[in-house]
């Protein structure tokens, strides 16, 4: 017995396994960077004035499309109210709106306004991450080390603010450190070997230090990399899987030898 049109609908749109899944994946993939590059290419004046017209077709094309999507979303979906307020489902709300939106604005008083509102298509970008297979291991990764990167980053703020505050009382008004927030703006910008210049040492005391901080911000810069990196070669390990070559599908168990979805021998 054929499987109704929504839960075909549902598994082609939310899941990522089968070839027809992929390949809907692959078509919202392409569809999502080209509206974005749409938007950036709006954006560049000299090409907004001779391919605006152009520019607005394709535009609302893609809101025509990705309004299609969300709608279909909503359809298929067994709480649609669950997935228009999860963080997907809220970047789909916000791909679409702004270029509707737009028609509520005259060109006159309310240009900022409609430019603030058109800018947030670039939003679409973010809807890249639930395709992207490895996204998942990624987030695994975050997730497993947010409590080190926690202790990490509450340390780099204890050492900025003790810093910013030394500099503060060995350099004082007159090198530009007219407060304490402005000494602990030096120093994140120092730990950080950003390094504007906008506010430097000028004292051979503060000179010291501030060689100190920017030693210790090589040191730092190296820490949150080597935690995201050992949690993602674990995470790595743990997701490793084969693909069915019947169906595609993954997420066997290491011992498996058959698909669990079709029966194909793995």
């Amino acid at each position: 017995m054929p499987r109704p049109l929504r839960a075909r609908l549902h598994d082609i749109m939310f899941q990522h396994d089968s070839p027809a899944e992929r390949a809907f994946d692959g078509l919202l993939i392409i569809a999502i960077v080209l509206s974005v590059a749409i938007v950036m290419l709006d954006s560049v004046a000299s090409i907004n004035a001779r391919f605006g017209r152009e520019l607005l077709i394709a535009e609302w094309c893609f809101t025509a499309l990705f309004t299609v999507e969300y709608l279909l979303r909503l359809w298929v979906s067994d709480r649609p109210l669950r997935y228009a307020r999860s963080f997907y489902g809220i970047v789909d709300l916000v791909a679409i709106v702004p270029t509707y939106l737009a028609i509520l604005f005259p060109a006159g008083r309310f240009l900022i306004a409609l430019r603030v509102m058109r800018v947030l298509r670039v939003f679409r970008i973010l809807k890249l991450a639930q395709y992207v297979q490895e996204a998942s291991i990624l987030s695994q990764a975050l997730k497993a080390s947010r409590h080190k990167i926690i202790v990490f980053i509450s340390t780099v703020l204890s050492v900025v603010v003790v810093a910013g505050s030394v500099m503060y009382m060995v350099e004082g008004r007159e090198a530009g450190f007219t407060s304490i927030p402005m000494g602990i703006y030096w120093a994140i910008v120092t730990m950080t070997t950003v390094g504007y210049g906008d506010v430097s040492p000028r004292s051979p005391l503060g000179q010291v230090l501030a060689s100190m901080l920017m030693i210790v911000g090589y040191g730092v810069l190296a820490v949150p990399t080597g935690i995201v990196t050992l949690e993602l070669q674990r995470a790595s390990r743990a997701g490793a899987t084969r693909g069915c070559p019947g169906c595609g599908s993954r997420h066997h168990d290491q011992d498996a030898s058959y698909c669990k979805y079709c029966g194909t021998q793995l």
